[in-house]
């Protein structure tokens, strides 16, 4: 079967970047950037990001393109003979079935949000009633399926159409109109009254109060965010890779993907604090910052059922392009086993509902489920499971994987990565690649479980899990030497 391509360039770029964007973008990044200095906060972010998150963005999108094969069988084609590299394709597989585990519920919250907004259910609610009414959405298991299934449909039937036709028009129109609601939002957020003081909170560098947040836990924060807005490890990126020809090198691509997705967080930020500001509400962070402080923002707001219907139209765009992303990714994966596209949906669209079920429940039937301690939820689990083990292991794979010698290797790498016109990638790099970047990774992993965890539980499990990883280069390491002697 013909692989099936892109029809332009910015299609390419604007699925990637869709992909990449996400809720994360919305109610974290504004929220950990005023609170580590602002602008000051937002320059170590771009550093970061460079240094860390675009590199394995490329070698995602070479992996993919030179396969031309999703993850499910990219390992596979690109490994050395006897190799186990082709392992890395089940954290791929696992990460981006347990990312839509998750993911299709809180788009569906989006989607419920809107129609709320629109329909004027929070017209005239007190503080307390749109506080209350996110909790009773949370405890109806009713309404969690029904917006969680209508999610899913619409993911899955943009996938139907195929990559050009379905995919690639959809996602072209979604992130034009998440630009445009974005950029209406801006304008009436920063006209608001006391809108400036919101700007200065969050655009005036202020490295005292980086200092006073305590500067290793910006920096923390920083490498964080720049790793896993990108949502990089599990080959979400990589399939768009293999969708695309070789005329143009891969990291000049990467940064136009990296850009659209700093943009995105950035402007969400011109869009927060501003009207929070004018209206005196602490901003905060995740969830609540949405569906509980926005809300009654816009409830005082003129005009406020137009302004947050816009608001959530822009959130549920934003969900809706990663969904759709990577249902286009999980599809791909039966494809390249030999399925149709048709039957890789269907079949995927009932494993995707039925794999949705836990998260969608956890709230309201199951939970009484508590996996990471009181007031924990399923969701809390699967998100743990996916950011902090599947994105830096898999991201860690992926450097083994181009940078050792019995892996795919450098010089395959940059061969790749830099076949085409555009920016090309420096050979000065390959040290910091090879040797300290892995170390970064490893060291966001451990951190990300002595956060959670004491020890020595926040030390022995990363360890298992490091050990694990560590066999495939090693398995590799040994077939090779068996073959030397041999000869």
């Amino acid at each position: 079967m013909k692989r099936e391509k892109f029809s332009s360039r910015l299609g390419f770029i604007l699925i990637s970047a869709g992909c990449a964007v996400g809720l994360g973008n919305v109610w974290r990044f504004p929220y950990i950037t005023g609170q580590y200095g602002g602008a000051a906060f937002v320059l170590l972010y771009l550093v970061f990001l460079v240094i860390l998150g675009l590199p394995i963005m490329v070698m995602e999108f070479s992996v993919g393109r030179a396969s031309q094969k999703s993850a499910a069988k990219s390992f596979d084609v690109l490994e050395p003979k006897g190799t186990k590299w082709h392992l890395i394709k089940y954290v791929c597989m696992g990460g981006n079935y347990l990312l839509m585990m998750f993911y299709t519920t809180v788009g569906g919250w989006m989607l419920n949000y809107c129609v709320k907004m629109a329909s004027g259910d929070f017209s005239g609610k007190t503080s307390e009633a749109v506080t209350q009414g996110f909790s009773d959405m949370l405890s109806s298991p009713y309404e969690n399926l029904f917006w969680m299934v209508a999610i899913t449909i619409i993911g899955f039937f943009v996938c139907s159409k195929g990559l050009q036709n379905g995919v690639e028009k959809i996602s072209k129109y979604m992130m034009s109109c998440l630009f445009i609601v974005m950029i209406v939002l801006v304008v009436r957020s920063v006209t608001l009254p006391d809108a400036m003081e919101g700007l200065k909170f969050y655009l005036v560098p202020d490295f005292g109060k980086m200092m006073e947040n305590g500067l290793w836990d910006a920096i923390f924060a920083a490498m964080g965010q720049a790793f896993f807005t990108l949502s990089l490890g599990i080959g979400a990126l990589a399939i768009f890779g293999s969708y695309i020809g070789k005329d143009r090198s891969l990291l000049g691509e990467s940064i136009n993907v990296c850009v659209l997705d700093t943009m995105v967080a950035f402007v969400a930020g011109l869009i927060i604090f501003p009207a929070c500001f004018a209206f005196h509400v602490d901003a905060g962070s995740g969830p609540g910052l949405v569906f509980v402080t926005l809300p009654n923002v816009f409830n005082v707001m003129p005009g406020g059922r137009l302004w947050g219907t816009l608001f959530f139209l822009f959130m549920s765009f934003a969900a809706l392009t990663t969904i759709i992303a990577v249902f286009e990714n999980i599809v791909a994966f039966a494809m390249d086993l030999g399925w149709t596209r048709k039957k890789a949906v269907m079949v995927n669209f009932v494993a995707i509902l039925v794999l949705s079920l836990p998260c969608a429940l956890g709230f309201n039937l199951l939970s009484f489920i508590e996996p990471l301690g009181a007031k924990s939820t399923i969701q809390d689990l699967e998100d743990f499971i996916v950011s902090n083990n599947m994105l830096p292991l898999g991201s860690l794979m992926y450097l083994l994987f181009c940078t050792f010698r019995y892996g795919w290797g450098w010089d395959n790498f940059m061969e790749e990565a830099n076949t085409g016109k555009g920016l090309k990638f420096p050979k000065a790099l390959r040290f910091y690649i090879s040797y300290i970047l892995p170390i970064i990774v490893l060291y966001i992993f451990v951190q990300g479980y002595l956060d959670k965890f004491d020890i020595p539980v926040g030390i022995l499990i990363p360890l298992i899990l490091i050990i694990g990883i560590i066999y495939v280069p090693i398995q590799a390491w040994r077939k090779n030497k068996k073959l030397i002697e041999k000869q």
